[in-house]
Order: C-alpha cells, then sequence, then structure tokens
C-alpha cells in the first residue's frame, strides 16, 4: 500500500462511519417516534373497570360515553348525566325524558345492526331483553332482573355501574326529605284514614296497582304510606297490578284516585251512571295523569310525580 493511497482510503472510512451514525440516528429518531406513538394509542383507550353484575364481573368503561338502554326506563342513566345514544321505544315517547332525547335513536333489541353503527361503549338491559348473546359482542353488556332490586336500589346500582354511586345516593336522600314532607302536609288535607287507588284504563280495560308498579304508587305508598283500600290491598298487592272490569269500579275506588289515562284513548266510561255515582267522582277527587309520563319509577319520573301530587292534592 503505497502512502498515495492511505488518505484516500481514510476518507472512505470517514465518510462510510458517518453515514453510520445517521443511519443510527434515524434508526433511533424512528424507534422514539414508535414508541410515542404507542404511547399516544394506549393513552387514548377508554379506561375499563370491573363492575360486579349479579351474572358476575364485567369489564365497563369507567365513565361511558355512548349508552344503550332497552327494556329499563333509562331514566336513571339520564339523571345521572351520562350520554345516552339508543333508547326503546317506551322511553322514547316517555315526555319527561323529552330534554334528554336530543339526537337519541330509538331502537329495540332485535336492532342489532342499527345498534352497531351507535357505536355503544355500554348497554344496559334486563336479563330477559333479547338478543344478549349478541349484544354482548357489540358492547360490555350489563343486565337486571326485574323486581330483584326495588327502585331506589337498582337507581343506587345503576350509579355505582357509570361511577356516579356518590350523585345517585345524594338523590334518594333528597327524594326521601322531599317526600316525606308532602306527605304530611297531605294527611292533613285529606285526613289520616282517607285511601287512594290508583288505577289505568288501556282500550277499555282497566287495571288497579300495587305498591310497587310505577304510576306513582312507590310515592304514594311506600313514601307517603297513604292507605290501600282493602280489596285493592287483597287483590294487586301481592302480583303488582290486576284488572278489572268497568263495572266494578265502584269496589276499587278508593277517597282519592289517581286515574293514569293515555291521552286519547276511550274515556265513554266516564259518561255512564256507574261511574258519576261513584263518591270520588262525586267529589271530584279523581286525578288523571298521563301513562306515558307515569308509567315509570326512574328518578326523572318521580321527581315529576312529586309535583303532580303536591298540585293534585294540595291545589299548588
Amino acid at each position: 500500500m503505497t502512502k498515495k493511497l492511505i488518505p484516500l482510503l481514510l476518507l472512505l472510512v470517514l465518510i462510510l462511519s458517518a453515514c453510520g451514525a445517521k443511519s443510527s440516528e434515524d434508526s433511533s429518531g424512528k424507534a422514539k417516534a414508535d414508541t410515542k406513538s404507542s404511547t399516544t394509542a394506549s393513552s387514548g383507550k377508554e379506561k375499563m373497570v370491573t363492575y360486579q353484575s349479579e351474572n358476575g364481573p364485567v369489564k365497563v368503561p369507567a365513565h361511558p360515553k355512548r349508552v344503550v338502554v332497552l327494556d329499563l326506563s333509562a331514566g336513571e342513566v339520564m339523571k345521572l348525566g351520562v350520554p345516552i345514544v339508543g333508547v326503546d321505544t317506551y322511553a322514547m315517547h316517555n315526555p319527561n325524558y323529552k330534554p334528554y332525547l336530543k339526537g337519541v335513536e330509538e331502537v329495540s333489541a332485535d336492532d342489532l345492526e342499527k345498534i352497531a353503527a351507535l357505536k355503544p361503549d355500554l348497554i344496559i338491559g334486563y336479563s330477559n331483553t333479547k338478543n344478549l348473546d349478541r349484544l354482548k359482542k357489540l358492547a360490555p353488556t350489563v343486565t337486571y332482573t326485574y323486581g330483584k332490586l326495588d327502585y331506589l336500589q337498582l337507581f343506587k346500582e345503576i350509579g355505582k355501574l357509570v361511577n356516579k354511586e356518590k350523585q345517585a345516593k345524594e338523590w334518594i336522600a333528597s327524594y326521601h326529605k322531599r317526600a316525606g314532607a308532602l306527605a304530611q302536609k297531605i294527611k292533613a288535607k285529606i285526613g289520616n284514614d282517607a285511601t287512594v287507588s290508583v288505577v289505568e284504563t288501556s282500550a277499555k280495560q282497566f287495571y288497579v296497582f300495587g305498591d310497587n308498579w310505577g304510576r306513582g304508587t312507590e310515592i304514594l305508598y311506600q313514601e307517603m304510606h297513604l292507605n290501600m283500600p282493602q280489596l285493592v290491598k287483597d287483590k294487586a298487592l301481592k302480583p303488582g297490578y290486576y284488572q278489572i272490569s268497568q263495572e266494578v269500579l265502584p269496589k276499587y275506588f278508593g277517597d282519592y284516585v289517581i286515574l293514569s289515562v293515555e291521552p286519547g284513548s276511550d274515556t265513554s266510561f266516564e259518561k255512564t251512571d256507574t261511574y258519576k255515582n261513584i263518591p270520588a267522582v262525586k267529589n271530584h277527587h279523581v286525578y288523571k295523569v298521563n301513562t306515558s309520563a307515569f308509567s315509570f319509577n326512574d328518578p326523572i319520573s318521580l321527581d315529576y310525580q312529586l309535583k303532580v301530587f303536591q298540585k293534585d292534592f294540595l291545589g299548588k
């Protein structure tokens, strides 16, 4: 090797070293970028928590943002300020829910493609809701058995599910206080011995209700401890409701009656002598309510029912 070749070789070595260093730098920079991208994707994932449902543990979002509610009233979720994207037809047509339903789709458990398109992050239903196995493939799905929890326990449990248990407990405490105060005023006006019936009419059929079937029964009987007529108690308390005919209405009407009627339904029974001669009717103690607004026993419905009872019984 001559002395003239050494500078040239040295120059080649330096160039190759520089290229190697640049390649290493590029590789390192790319690795850092990949790491940063991976971290961003991970941090963007929804945080999941374990909810102990009646059927065992279920992984659910810590803060759900796209909830579909089927068969339940949906009012529990709405009251807690959790975003809903889909509800069933009964919830959709409840006038009390209207402020909460902007942009919300009406769905049923059979509308699997429509539910999938809503991209829910949580589905809530009853244990007998249809297509549960298929719904569980769309999003974490939690169900409750109807009647296993009372209406306030259910609200508290849903509060726990959506990470709002504290808010649920605060509302329940307020509800007890407000219902108790109203009960005192109503009893002072109607007397401690007065009886109250809850009756619903639909398609010329009539039903009387016990103390846990919506229609304000939870407030009137469980919270206010107003008296149920003995015959209603005998027939409707255990099953929750009891169907009766128009002819026997006088036997089931108490001193005061909450009459649940769907707007536009047949009310020709009111023109019969049998109905007109019922003492509660003659005394103007029958208070009509909208069935769609009165059927449920969720917090939104209960707040509404309290206002209605205050107006009906106290005139204010």
